[in-house]
């Protein structure tokens, strides 16, 4: 089943070649806070107010204490402008705080929603290569985490980080100023020792971080891909297999969600040993000279005011030191898949495709999408105007890897494809896949309406156009006898509805999209005879006048095609009618001979 291979072991968690750094991130977000920069300057004034307010607020408590000291004044009186000082200024600090934070929200909130925009653009521009080997849980789990990691970056560094640091300066500063340099040394030297600290502790932590995010990663996928397998699951009883392997891949989530743990206890205590040492150190100072009389009670009371109000910042830098450096790792993998670039793209002169006919031509084409593995070798064939081709062959003689060649999802090995004389790789991809409409072997669908998933064809189209399309798809008396209508939802993959269904679905929106190149990628191999008859009407009215290349596996549906093509090994073994490749008994002749013995 497709979800067997999660069951192997897990690659230890590295960082990647192509992660982020502060620098880069930081270049990343400028643009979206110059969009908004005088919403930032207002946010900046804001923070000055606020950082002010808090530290006027010791030296107003220093008054009110000396005030009421009776040691200092005999004559005791109540402090009413200092008592309403210090209330104002405890106000104001939490005010201009939040006013900040309400100016800043708007630049966070559009950041995210332009960067997710962003990644969601940039993972449908990546090649088909990159989409079939992804983990659709795990990739979801990054962005979700990146989006995250990017609000903490852009409301932190800009309002938490230098603040913090000024606060720290100006304290050491104004302990400086009142009392004496030792009291600043004190401070600068623990503040730097907790930064140390800090710093070379959270480096170590964070390979416990990228753990538990590739444990997270993991497991999320695994489940994913269980829960799309669903039938599967049951189809061979191992819904305890697959507990197991869940539940192994959840005891690795949690060791390493354990050791991060850990080593957060680690982190704290010793910052927590740091700050009180440095808090003992100064208070101790302090009394010393108030017992000397050097200090009033009132300084006391100050430096400790200003001890507890920088132990806040300092314990709260590295808080905020930690989650930048886990907001950096969960950007690494995001941000890797924008300096991830795609394989196909424009050429920088590519012009539109100009359409005259809808001539197809392949000319000594070569492809593997491995290179010890050719798919295509020397492949060269026409498709006329207006004329029906059909692919035929073994499993793995490269039909369905024409489809995808044609759409230009990977690059050519050797030769050339040209529509109406024109080079595919010369064109851009926005006009060369609009000239195509495919109605491929697997129908996937969205879990929304049938019309929903038929209008997705053309998103522009009328209701008029859509009505047309069901009709030329046989698909009104079906959605006639549904209760709801077309308004009917088809699930997840579109589960809800029988493989003969999709695929009219599929023909209709095809037809909606109104491409002169009509490609077929066995659209009958899994349905029923009944079934089957009715989408190759409905394939045949809606090839009539366009350009159609048919891949089939059923050769009963494709004789009357105007060329069949054999394909062997990836190279063409013969062409031709149905009737001169019988008389010519080939390949084809041989195919023809066993299906009609395995239908009898």
């Amino acid at each position: 089943m497709r979800g067997m291979r999660s069951a192997a072991k897990q690659p230890e968690p590295t960082k990647r070649a192509e992660a982020t750094n502060l620098t880069q991130t930081l270049a990343m977000l400028w643009p979206y806070l110059w969009q908004f920069k005088y919403r930032v300057l207002l946010a900046l004034l804001a923070l000055i107010a606020a950082k002010a307010a808090v530290l006027l607020m010791p030296v107003a408590l220093k008054y009110i204490v000396d005030a009421l000291d009776t040691g200092q004044q005999p004559l005791l009186a109540l402090p009413v402008a200092l008592l309403l000082l210090y209330g104002g200024l405890r106000f104001a600090g939490v005010f201009f705080g939040e006013v900040r934070d309400a100016l800043f929200g708007r630049v966070t909130e559009h950041a995210m929603r332009k960067l997710g925009l962003r990644v969601f653009q940039h993972l449908h521009s990546l090649e088909l290569a990159f989409h079939l080997d992804r983990q659709t849980g795990g990739i979801s789990r990054d962005i979700e985490r990146g989006t995250n990691g990017l609000s903490f970056l852009m409301r932190f560094l800009m309002f938490n980080i230098a603040p913090t640091l000024f606060e720290i300066l100006a304290v050491a500063v104004i302990f400086a100023t009142l009392f004496s340099p030792l009291y600043s040394l004190v401070t600068v030297v623990a503040v730097g020792i907790y930064i140390f600290f800090t710093v070379v502790i959270t480096e170590w932590r964070n390979k416990y971080t990228r753990e538990a995010n590739q444990a997270d990663n993991t497991t999320n996928s695994r489940a994913i891909d269980s829960l799309l397998n669903y039938e599967t699951v049951k189809y061979f009883n191992n819904e305890q297999y697959e507990a197991q392997t869940y539940d192994s891949f959840l005891a690795k989530w949690e060791t390493a969600r354990l050791k991060n743990r850990l080593s957060l206890l680690a982190l704290n205590s010793g910052q927590a040993l740091i700050i009180a040492a440095a808090i003992t150190a100064l208070m101790w100072l302090a009394a010393d000279e108030v017992v000397q009389q050097k200090l009033t009670l009132g300084d006391l009371v100050m430096v400790n005011a200003y001890m507890i109000q920088l132990f806040l910042p300092l314990n709260f830098l590295g808080f905020v030191y930690r989650e930048i450096r886990r907001a950096l790792t969960d950007l690494e993998n995001m941000l890797g898949l924008l300096k991830r670039q795609p394989q196909i793209v424009d050429a920088p002169d590519a012009k539109p495709l100009v359409l005259s006919a809808g001539a197809i031509r392949f000319d000594q084409v070569d492809f593997s999408y491995q290179p010890p593995r050719p798919i295509l070798q020397q492949l060269s064939f026409d498709v006329a105007a207006g004329s029906k081709i059909a692919i035929v062959g073994a499993s793995g003689a490269g039909k369905s890897t024409i489809a995808r060649l044609l759409y230009r999802f990977y690059p050519l090995t050797g030769g050339r494809i040209c529509i109406d004389g024109q080079d595919i790789s010369t064109l851009t991809l926005d006009s060369l896949r609009r000239a195509i409409a495919i109605v491929p072997q697997d129908t996937v669908l969205f879990n929304s309406s049938i019309r929903d998933n038929i209008r997705y064809g053309r998103p522009d189209s009328s209701e008029a156009e859509i009505d047309q399309a069901i009709k030329l798809a046989h698909l009104a008396g079906f959605i006639a006898s549904l209760p709801k209508g077309d308004a009917t939802v088809v699930g997840e993959r579109g589960l809800k509805v029988s493989g003969g269904e999709k695929q009219r679905i599929a023909i209709a929106r095809a037809i909606l999209k109104g491409s002169p190149i009509l490609v077929f990628d066995e659209a009958t191999s899994a349905l029923d005879s009944a079934s089957e008859q009715a989408i190759l009407q409905a394939m045949r009215d809606v090839a009539r006048n366009h350009t159609s290349v048919v891949i089939a596996h059923r050769l009963s549906t494709i004789t009357d095609a105007d060329t069949i093509m054999v394909l062997k090994n990836g190279q063409l073994a013969e062409q031709g009618s149905h009737q001169q490749l019988l008389a010519a008994a080939g390949e084809y002749a041989r195919m023809w001979q066993l299906q009609q013995k395995q239908q009898h």
